[in-house]
């Protein structure tokens, strides 16, 4: 009864204005759709290893074609073996250390650095180039490498979906890894003094 009373006291302009003012929060609020995922997302790891600070960024490509959704061949067909790699999609990998770094037993002074690769079936030769802010490899220049290594390819009993570079939990190693095949480089801070 008290409530009649009260709508009944009200003209319809009041009204009309109390209906819009609870309802223009609700009006001022659009929904924004989030970007769309990228095909080869931008990944990274990183690890502190005694007082050096190390940082790989990549993108990571899936083993699903993007376009048809069918599963592709990686290494061999769409990674062809023998040709320098940028190690991911879109730009060239990148690996950041603050100070000196061992790969695979070989010194590389504190910088940041282009990773690629020149895959084989049974070793990879990784490559760390001078070059950084490079869209894929071409225009990889081997007169700027600082460090050329081999190291073991091996198949996995597991498949990686995702291309994935990370760092062993010990951070000895960074691991790669990509449909059935993993590589393992070495990675250690070299001493001061």
């Amino acid at each position: 009864m008290t409530n009649r009373r009260l709508t009944s006291h009200l003209s319809i302009p009041t009204l009309a204005a109390l209906v819009f003012l609870a309802a223009a929060p609700a009006l001022a609020q659009k929904s924004i759709p989030p970007a769309k995922a990228p095909v080869s997302p931008l990944e990274m790891t990183a690890k502190k290893l005694d007082d050096t600070y190390v940082k790989v960024t990549y993108n990571s490509p899936r083993i699903q074609d993007p376009k048809t959704g069918q599963k592709r061949v990686i290494f061999g067909k769409l990674v062809p073996f023998g040709e320098v790699w940028r190690m991911g999609a879109n730009a060239a990998t990148e690996l950041t250390t603050t100070g000196d770094l061992e790969l695979a037993g070989k010194k590389i002074p504190a910088g940041t650095y282009s990773l690629f690769t020149i895959p084989q079936a049974d070793k990879w030769t990784l490559i760390v180039n001078k070059d950084v802010g490079q869209w894929g490899a071409y225009k990889y220049n081997k007169d700027n490498d600082v460090l050329r290594v081999d190291v073991p390819a091996k198949k996995s009993a597991d498949t990686y979906e995702a291309f994935t570079i990370a760092f062993d939990d010990k951070g000895t190693a960074l691991n790669i890894s990509w449909e059935n095949t993993q590589v393992s480089v070495p990675v250690r801070p070299v001493k001061k003094g």
